[in-house]
């Protein structure tokens, strides 16, 4: 199994070059950059007492991923860069396409153009139309295709791109072509995936016959259209928590940050798992459908109140480092090649922000 973490994409720049460098002297397979104007977290409950690492500047600071993977491309060595993920709606697909061919002069490795149909946050409140994003996003791979593929003029009519007699006559480095991963998750994206892509990126945890029967349907979808798949990538963008003990891992379920994360998750997984509605709403999408800076510090905190203990327990895998590494081999025989940990142990307590490091290397030694 391939192995990648996070780059960090928010200033300061030194901590992208420090975690470009540990990867590197780690031979970590992949390093991820993420394409946010806006984070997850909100600011009205990012503060010091419900985590450690809250600061003043909030956590919405992020660097644009293209100049960001730019600039760490003759860092990383044999390290695969990946940003998971972009989307077509705020970033036209042909300045995609060009974006990704030109990394690939940068890098020893194929960049891996991660991308998906976007969320609310970075697209409601700067005036962008979010109403038909799957759609829109698969006029923005086959255009993508196009630039990857075509050696003359090209054009594209659809609803919303229209090309007349395009030119992209850059080409990426031979031999170095980058890789499209979709970020898909619900039936629709996973036919896409199928049809147009190199990899599967999702980001919300999968129990390993969840993951087994979606990657089957991508390969069914990919096979229908005509596509060979032997060299297709089943990957996840992992969160969990890992602490020295069980005991521990718990309690940072209950913790803040951990009730919080369980609000990400959508009513559907709400109604699954703890057979209750979403407290922000019926048919809430959760990742998909939050716009932070739209909730007070007071409704959060109450919807938060609300999270059962199990919920969280069940769509966030947590334990010791063997408990993850019995998870990431069930997921293994499921059909997972690459994986790109993300820890968020470190800020529920300082004491997971202390050991959760080490056993995250730990992790990455056994998997490896």
């Amino acid at each position: 199994m391939k192995v990648g973490i996070g780059v960090g994409s928010q200033p300061p720049f030194a901590n992208a070059k420090r975690m470009a460098r540990i990867a590197r002297i780690m031979r970590l397979d992949s390093l991820w950059t993420v394409d946010h104007w806006v984070g997850f977290m909100p600011r009205s409950i990012w503060t010091k007492d419900l985590s450690h690492l809250a600061s003043p500047r909030g956590a919405d600071a992020f660097f644009d991923w293209q100049v960001l993977m730019g600039a760490l491309a003759d860092r990383v060595g044999n390290v695969q860069l990946g940003v998971g993920v972009t989307e077509p709606i705020r970033r036209h697909p042909v300045l995609l396409a060009q974006a990704a061919m030109t990394l690939s002069h940068m890098t020893r490795k194929p960049p891996i153009l991660g991308i998906g149909s976007g969320e609310a946050e970075n697209i409601i409140p700067y005036g962008l139309d979010f109403s038909k994003p799957v759609a829109q996003l698969e006029e923005a791979l086959q255009i993508i295709r196009l630039c990857f593929e075509s050696d003359h003029t090209f054009d594209y009519e659809g609803t919303y791109f229209t090309l007349d007699r395009a030119i992209m006559d850059t080409r990426p480095k031979r031999g170095n072509e980058p890789l499209i991963w979709v970020a898909a998750h619900g039936p629709r994206m996973l036919r896409i995936a199928g049809k147009y892509a190199d990899g599967w990126l999702p980001a919300l945890p999968l129990k390993p016959t969840d993951y087994e029967s979606k990657l089957r349907a991508i390969h069914q979808a990919g096979t229908a259209a005509g596509r060979d798949m032997s060299a297709f990538t089943g990957a996840m963008s992992l969160f969990f928590i890992v602490a020295p003990t069980k005991e521990l891992a718990r309690e940072a379920l209950t913790a803040p940050m951990g009730r919080f994360y369980a609000l990400l998750a959508p009513d559907y997984t709400w109604q699954e798992l703890a057979g209750i509605e979403h407290p922000l709403g019926k048919g809430f999408r959760g990742m998909i459908d939050i716009i932070p800076q739209d909730y007070t510090r007071t409704e959060l905190l109450a919807a938060m109140d609300k999270v059962p203990e199990e919920l969280t327990a069940e769509m966030v895998p947590w334990g010791t480092p063997e408990d993850i590494i019995a998870y990431l081999r069930d997921l293994e025989e499921a059909g997972l090649d690459h994986v790109q940990l993300n820890p968020i142990s470190a800020i529920m307590t300082k004491d997971l922000a202390r050991s959760t490091p080490r056993l995250l290397w730990k992790i990455i030694r056994a998997i490896r």
